[in-house]
């Protein structure tokens, strides 16, 4: 072949992607393409409401936690856009989501590994010189026309797409939505009388919390969970810690049994809202009602919407109290859906999914370095795909940097970005060992 082989391709240029290719294009040692559907960067776009902001300090960004002195990190960003000032004035931690979405954009256009309004359509295993290669079969949207590239590796980063009830899919439209387009559907709501929002995490909160401002108290806006309260989520020092290396490395080693019963019980990590959002919330409620305002406002919790019925421009939700049984009704406008996001089915990788090893749930098995198990030579990395191998910390940006740091050390054969021995003050096991470095196979 006498085109240019990369070391890697990545697919899908999110937050975790975006991070792994700046710092492999940073290493000088990586030799990296990734490519992007969309035109630009842009992370929930359909989320990005005024005043939100990220649940990890401003430092678990694409590149810091792996290199502090780098180029791409957020205070650089602020740095080159004259902001460094007004930021350390501001004094707060965590950065709004439309400053993170800025900052990753910014970081976008200065790497030249990165291809946006290219889609992958599907990727082939070739053999050169007895060397197995990934051919990536590229839609370039802009000229139409078909591309081919190559790659020793491949990164797939593709996220999470909304996940919806299957009982409620076929409702969806104008006025039943999911929360991933509450700002594509502002029109709808903003005309609408009666609003229901359904589910318990962060984007439910976040909208609930965004339509009381505007509509106020006096609004005919219920808000129904299946959890047993609105609870929030855990943020205690030593609740962060399962967000760190020492326990996606304890984690890894337990009986895929065992991981599976623990993600159970461990929802309040990661699916609560923030104590901040729940006052907030609390506040609005309790100044609405000041001087005996009329509280027209509901919520409610122990409770599941079993079915959305069509009456004329409104509909019909029929729910029940899973504690007592007690069956309810409630008539609604518009019904938003926070009920949460699905890891993503790469149709690009259908070609060669047979040579990827899955579970009996039909989740791929996960080697310790994000490599899939495949009778493949070569290796496909996964980003936020392996929360059922690696735990709670798969979807959390401030790991982003330390996964990114694994697959590059991994395919240079050696330790590119130098990793750290101890990260925690507790022990996950019974006793507490030194970390053992990290050993790297050239593939």
């Amino acid at each position: 072949m006498s085109k240019q082989i990369y070391d890697v391709i990545g697919v899908g240029l999110g937050p975790f992607n975006l991070g792994l290719a700046a710092l492999s294009e940073e290493s000088g040692e990586i030799r990296s393409l990734f490519f992007e559907k969309e035109n630009e960067f842009n992370w929930h776009p359909g989320m990005m409401i005024e005043g939100t902001t990220l649940q990890v300090p401003f430092f678990a960004d694409l590149v810091s936690m792996a290199n502090v002195r780098s180029e791409f990190s957020f205070l650089n960003y602020l740095q080159k856009n004259g902001r460094m000032y007004q930021f350390y004035f501001l004094e707060k931690f965590h950065v709004s989501r439309k400053e993170y979405n800025a900052y990753c954009q910014w970081v976008s256009t200065r790497l030249e590994n990165c291809q946006f309004g290219r889609e992958v359509t599907g990727v082939y295993v070739v053999d050169d010189r007895e060397e197995q290669l990934y051919e990536v079969c590229v839609h370039n949207l802009a000229t139409q026309q078909a591309e081919s590239y190559y790659a020793k590796n491949l990164a797939v980063g593709i996220g999470t797409i909304p996940s919806v009830p299957e009982h409620l899919r076929g409702t969806l439209g104008e006025s039943v939505f999911h929360s991933s387009d509450y700002l594509y559907k502002k029109g709808s709501v903003a005309h609408a009388e009666s609003i229901t929002v359904i589910g318990s995490g962060q984007s439910s909160a976040e909208i609930f919390l965004d339509l009381l401002k505007e509509k106020g108290t006096s609004a005919d806006l219920h808000w129904y969970t299946r959890s047993n309260g609105f609870f929030p989520m855990e943020y205690s020092k030593l609740g962060l810690e399962h967000f760190s290396p020492e326990y996606t490395q304890f984690f890894y080693q337990l009986p895929q049994v065992k991981k599976d019963e623990l993600l159970k019980q461990q929802d309040l990590l990661y699916k609560g809202i923030s104590a901040e959002t729940i006052a907030e919330i609390y506040d609005a409620l309790y100044e609405g009602t000041v001087d005996n305002e009329p509280l027209n406002v509901h919520l409610q919790a122990m409770s599941e919407i079993e079915n959305l019925e069509a009456e004329g421009e409104q509909w019909r939700l029929l729910g029940k109290q899973l504690v007592n049984g007690e069956k309810f009704e409630r008539n609604s406008e518009v019904v938003i859906l926070g009920t949460g996001y699905e890891q993503a089915k790469p149709d690009f990788l259908s070609p060669i999914s047979h040579c990827l090893t899955g579970d009996r749930y039909g989740r791929y098995r996960v080697e310790e370095n994000y490599a899939v198990e495949s009778e493949l030579d070569a290796d496909i990395y996964v980003q936020n795909g392996e929360m059922h191998t690696h735990g709670v910390g798969a979807p959390d940006l401030g790991l982003g940097a330390y996964r990114n740091s694994i697959i590059i050390n991994s395919i240079a054969g050696r330790e590119v970005y130098p990793l750290q021995e101890d990260y925690v003050f507790q022990t996950f096991g019974v006793q507490k060992t030194n970390r053992k470095k990290a050993t790297y196979a050239i593939r």
